[in-house]
């Protein structure tokens, strides 16, 4: 997060194979395109399954076209020092990089066109150097696949 100092930051743990992952990832793409040079989106696979290798993450981000960095955490530190539990999750800070949403995407991920866009406003907000009027949702998805 160093590296962007002075610009909002959202973070989404995710992954490949989980259906609300699917229906959102499209919308989170546009997210990436609307806010390029504003905005850093970035997105952590965490989980320990074998529909989320590293292999399967490079295809999805190649055929899906993915505009923002799709990390592995291998480990799984990052989840858990985030206390993500599910993908979607979506974590957003500020310029000065303090939490100011987490939750979902949207209120909706069947139908983008009456969805409240969450991560939309909660970048707009953070550019414009307030807080969001919807601070917390509750994550909504696939459980991250932890190792026994």
């Amino acid at each position: 997060m160093a590296n962007y100092a002075g610009q909002p930051v959202a973070v989404i743990f995710s992954c490949c194979h989980c259906p609300y992952v699917m229906a959102w990832e499209e919308r989170v793409n546009d997210v990436a395109r609307d806010y390029a040079g504003r905005a850093l989106i970035l997105a952590i696979n965490s989980n320990d399954h074998v529909g989320d290798s590293f292999e399967e993450m490079q295809r999805r981000s190649e055929e899906r076209g993915f505009l923002f960095p799709f990390l592995r955490d291998e480990s799984q530190e990052v989840a858990a020092a985030y206390r993500a539990a599910r993908t979607p999750e979506v974590f957003v800070f500020d310029a000065d990089h303090h939490l100011i949403y987490h939750g979902v995407p949207d209120s909706d991920h069947r139908d983008p066109n009456g969805a409240e866009p969450y991560l939309r406003r909660a970048l707009d907000a953070a550019l414009a150097g307030r807080a969001p009027a919807v601070a917390e949702t509750a994550p909504i998805g696939c459980t991250i696949k932890w190792r026994s």
